[in-house]
């Protein structure tokens, strides 16, 4: 099994998982007329073949006991519940951002249930495994949440038309981003506790299964009761063209990617870090809307300082995470 054996590799690998988790959207965001619900069952797939084949790979070097086949044959039972139940949330929390985001609007949704994500997700990661300092951790995810709100106040002042988050919207938001939070502790138990703990590649398997099983509950229930839009059926999966279902599976290969990445890289140093460094995956959606999509195009210059703001205090986030782990 490959582990990062420095903390440059380590950080290294952690940053790639931001940059994967704030990148997959893209892929959506390349189909046209194509419902998320509809969308989402090729990314499921993908982020479960990916996480498959670095199993295989990756995760089964050396051919001793750590190695993918011989992990699951010794694993403790509770363990791979634990992973299946982590999935289940993920693929549940991701669903509801999706649909806060079509309420709300970015500026609101990714902000609110992104820095709930943070905040949850790194303090109960820490509470598994008190590893590191934790002044230094918890100073870096402050500046990480400051981040995500500077990251929603620019996107705020790109425009001053629109009528607002509703209550229901801003529910949706706080569901979301605490069950996205959820998910990586499910992870962190499975990975430290017991005789037999998982590792990050058996961890992921099962994690990317939980998700994909999980949608024939979720995402059929979505499809039939849509938080946003009308009812979608199975007919409109089937009759869209190649080009669409390969984006999807791209989409779900570049964050199963970055999640076994960050996985991989918390076995090195703690969970708690790579979760957090992780998390910075809104600066890189905030890169990605300035240089790809022009979302910032014409934007005043108060949108601009908060768009800087939010990149320096991401930094600060990053390097006092990585310290943290000395």
């Amino acid at each position: 099994m490959f582990t990062p054996q420095s903390l440059t590799i380590a950080l290294l690998m952690m940053i790639t998982s931001a940059i994967c988790w704030g990148s997959w959207a893209n892929t959506y965001k390349g189909v046209k007329n194509y419902r998320f619900e509809l969308f989402y069952w090729d990314y499921a797939i993908g982020i479960f073949l990916i996480s498959l084949v670095l199993a295989l790979t990756m995760g089964s070097t050396g051919h001793d006991s750590s190695s993918f086949l011989d992990n699951v044959r010794a694993a403790n039972p509770s363990n791979i519940v634990s992973t299946l139940v982590g999935g289940a949330i993920f693929n549940l929390a991701n669903l509801l951002l999706v649909a806060a985001i079509d309420m709300a609007g970015l500026a609101v949704a990714f902000p609110v249930s992104i820095g709930i994500a943070l905040v949850v997700g790194v303090v109960l990661n820490y509470i598994l495994q008190p590893k590191g300092s934790a002044m230094l951790l918890m100073t870096g995810v402050a500046c990480a949440l400051i981040a995500v709100i500077l990251d929603g106040k620019a996107y705020g002042n790109l425009s001053r038309t629109g009528s607002g988050a509703s209550r229901r919207s801003i529910v949706l938001c706080v569901i979301s981003g605490t069950l996205m939070g959820l998910w990586s502790p499910f992870m962190t138990y499975a990975m430290t506790r017991g005789d037999h703990p998982l590792t990050p590649y058996s961890a992921a398997v099962f994690l990317t299964l939980g998700a994909l099983l999980s949608c024939f509950i979720w995402n059929i229930y979505f499809m039939k009761n849509p938080l946003v839009g009308e009812p979608v059926s199975f007919s409109g999966f089937f009759s869209r063209p190649l080009s669409g279902h390969l984006l999807g599976l791209l989409g779900g290969c570049i964050w199963g990617l970055g999640t076994v990445f960050n996985l991989a890289a918390g076995r090195s140093t703690t969970f708690a870090i790579s979760y957090a460094i992780g998390q910075s995956a809104p600066m890189v959606a905030a890169l990605w809307g300035v240089l790809a999509w022009k979302e910032f195009a014409g934007s005043g210059s108060r949108a601009k300082v908060y768009l800087a703001l939010m990149f320096v205090f991401y930094a600060f986030a990053i390097l006092l995470v990585a310290r943290a782990n000395g």
